[in-house]
């Protein structure tokens, strides 16, 4: 199998430069990928029905017998049309209708029985199909498999394809699953797998092929992830001697949660292991992760090294630098802030700083990733909204030390499904206890025509010395989404008493600071924004968070957005606009206005739009999933990462005989990412 990776897809026939490119959108440059490039669907075409059985505008398979091919016709406009009479076992007539096929006449014989496979609909009273496709009964699949496909290469074309690169498969095909694994889970071979999931005989063959391919798939992703914590405890570390918690819980002007106070302690534990901590804070809005992330800096500072923290924002990274100075100076430490949009001057002199120590915990956003910025003594790491870095960018400042601490903080809930994926490389603390005296925020979802009760509702609540958020898809109009520049000025006529500001991606980090600045400092009373606001920015007089358009975003998406309320004493309230009427946007709503509880937010939100889309765009910096489900394959998913840990236990490089399928596997899959 391994070979047929290193085998181009132009060894196939006809395929040539051109559609080699295709294949490569689609992530099949060579004959071994073309195997991994599974179906997306299957037509089925195993159980035929009658006409009247069939449902109308489903695409389903229908045995009927030719009774006459008519001759072609011509539209007006020169479209051929060819009518096809046709009639199922019980009489029941079925008019079929080709375009511009003349090959049809030869195609269908009168008096054969054949399987027509599309959609039945009615026309002037008839049962109708229009170009469906067909084979004679007794030679048609019983499950049609239906491939990704990109402009340029159908379904069918790919087909062909896959049924050649099939033929290519070794004789003697070494399996990577070991044959015990395979046999304690039940697991079919290798070779069975891929033949049966491109041509699968019926529904049961498919499942049992697709179970194997899954458990492969999260093995192989599991053991690569479990490599990497592997290595991370090869290194040696900079050791906490003592732990300065209760130092540091006597700085605050509150007291800490006991699920704060845990999630320190499990970081603190790590850095006193002798080994790297590698651990992530995952934290509901509010939660009070950037306490504990001060908790573990005061730590490493206080024992004689420096911190830095990453934010992916400007607007976050300044965010954070406030906080953590005002926790953090009266203890005596330094607290730096580097970003993109300072002044040359002003970059030098922070880069300067904490080469020679002066500064003690940086706080930036990538500008930290650049070669010039240098520690003199740094221990501890922390990256903010880890799911918008990449693990390369990750990875990157942790090396900027040897045998670095790393912690990273994630106010997303993630389901316990994506959390075992995507944080295989990592121990997780979650802070599952909001600090005392939070009001939940009252949730509403509504339709445009009660907007203006809404924005008078917000009214009220500014004029009593409250602030507001409008968030708004887009950022110029020219379309059916509302936009921040047009909405801010139809306010601002609208509610002319009010104070409006707008906000936006596109303005300079400059123009950014300075409009959140007015806002933070109650210059401005309502924040007309895109989803910059999304994460981090925390103003507690802002009352009202009203959404328009809400059926945009996903469910974990709007309840980040529903965090910036409900951050101060006063009750809060998160407005949701829509018009949408189709059941799922429907549904995202109804979970808003039920429940607070970002983890069942998250939950739900994977069920509802699955794990594609989960973060809006991949930069975790993990692979696409092929073949497993995580709404389905949770069961699998445990198995396979118990027998990583079992393999990695007995054989940690995998150069056992039965393992180094396995090792060729995972060497793929992570230099395909770009990991090493």
């Amino acid at each position: 199998m391994a070979s047929l990776f290193a085998k181009p897809i132009t060894e196939l026939k006809g395929v040539g430069k051109k559609r080699a490119e295709l294949y490569q959108k689609l992530g099949a440059p060579t004959v071994g990928a073309l195997l991994r490039l599974y179906p997306r669907a299957y037509e089925d075409w195993s159980s035929p029905c009658t006409v009247l059985q069939a449902p109308h505008d489903t695409a389903c398979a229908v045995r009927a017998t030719v009774e006459r091919v008519s001759a072609p016709v011509f539209t007006r406009s020169g479209v051929m049309l060819i009518h096809v009479q046709t009639a199922d076992a019980e009489g029941t007539p079925l008019e079929l209708v080709f375009f511009n096929n003349s090959y049809i006449q030869n195609l269908l014989s009168s008096g054969t029985c054949y399987i027509f496979y599309g959609k039945v609909t009615i026309n002037q009273g008839k049962q109708q199909m229009a170009s469906p496709i067909f084979a004679k009964e007794g030679q048609c699949p019983g499950l049609r498999p239906i491939y990704p496909q990109t402009k340029g290469l159908p379904s069918r074309t790919i087909a062909a394809a896959v049924q050649e690169a099939l033929q290519l498969l070794p004789d003697a095909m070494q399996d990577p699953i070991p044959q015990e694994i395979r046999q304690r889970y039940s697991l079919c071979e290798l070779r069975y797998a891929l033949e049966t999931i491109h041509q699968p005989e019926n529904q049961e063959s498919m499942e049992v092929a697709r179970a194997r391919l899954a458990f492969e798939e999260l093995l192989v992703l599991q053991l690569g992830l479990l490599t990497m914590k592997s290595r991370t405890r090869e290194k040696s570390a900079f050791v906490v001697q003592k732990s300065y918690l209760e130092e540091f819980w006597k700085l605050l002007p509150f007291t800490p949660t006991g699920a704060q106070r845990h999630a320190a302690e499990e970081a603190v534990q790590d850095m006193q292991s002798g080994w790297p901590m590698n651990r992530l804070i995952q934290g509901d809005v509010g939660s009070g992760k950037t306490a504990v992330a001060a908790a573990c800096c005061h730590t490493v500072i206080r024992s004689g090294m420096q911190a830095v923290l990453m934010a992916p924002t400007d607007i976050l990274a300044h965010q954070h630098f406030a906080s953590l100075s005002a926790m953090l100076q009266p203890a005596g430490i330094s607290v730096g802030l580097l970003t993109g949009s300072l002044k040359p001057k002003e970059k030098a002199a922070v880069k300067a700083d904490i080469a020679d120590g002066t500064l003690q915990l940086l706080v930036g956003t990538h500008a930290l990733l650049t070669p010039d910025v240098v520690f003199q003594n740094l221990g501890l790491v922390i990256t903010d909204e880890q799911h918008r870095f990449g693990v390369n960018q990750r990875t990157a400042l942790a090396e900027k030390s040897k045998g670095t601490h790393v912690l990273v903080m994630s106010a997303t809930p993630i389901p316990r499904t994506l959390a075992l994926m995507i944080y295989g490389d990592l121990d997780i603390s979650v802070i599952d206890e909001l600090p005392p005296g939070r009001q939940e925020i009252q949730t509403f979802c509504i339709d445009s025509s009660k907007r203006m009760r809404a924005l008078r509702f917000v009214k009220k609540h500014v004029h009593a010395g409250r602030q507001a958020y409008i968030i708004c898809p887009a950022i110029d109009a020219g379309n059916d989404k509302a936009s921040v520049t047009q909405y801010a000025q139809n306010l601002q006529r609208a509610l002319p008493d009010c104070r409006i500001g707008a906000l936006h991606g596109r303005m300079k980090p400059k123009e950014k600071d300075e409009i959140m600045e007015h806002f933070s400092g109650g210059k401005i009373d309502i924040l007309v924004s895109t989803t910059v606001v999304e994460v981090g920015v925390d103003v507690p007089n802002a009352v009202d968070m009203l959404i328009e358009n809400a059926e945009q975003y996903g469910l974990s998406q709007l309840h980040q957005l529903r965090g910036r309320v409900g951050r101060g004493s006063c009750q809060s309230y998160c407005i949701l606009i829509s018009d949408a009427q189709n059941e799922e946007a429907r549904a995202r709503m109804q979970v808003m206005c039920e429940t607070a509880d970002g983890f069942a937010i998250a939950e739900r939100d994977l069920k509802l739009r699955g794990p594609g889309d989960f973060f809006g765009s991949r930069q975790h910096g993990l692979p696409e999933l092929k073949i497993a489900d995580l709404n389905d394959d949770f069961s699998v998913l445990q198995n396979a990462q118990t027998v990583a840990k079992e393999m990695l236990a007995a054989d940690p490089p995998l150069e056992a005989p039965d393992h180094r399928g396995l090792r060729a596997e995972v060497r793929l899959l992570f230099q395909n990412l770009g990991e090493t």
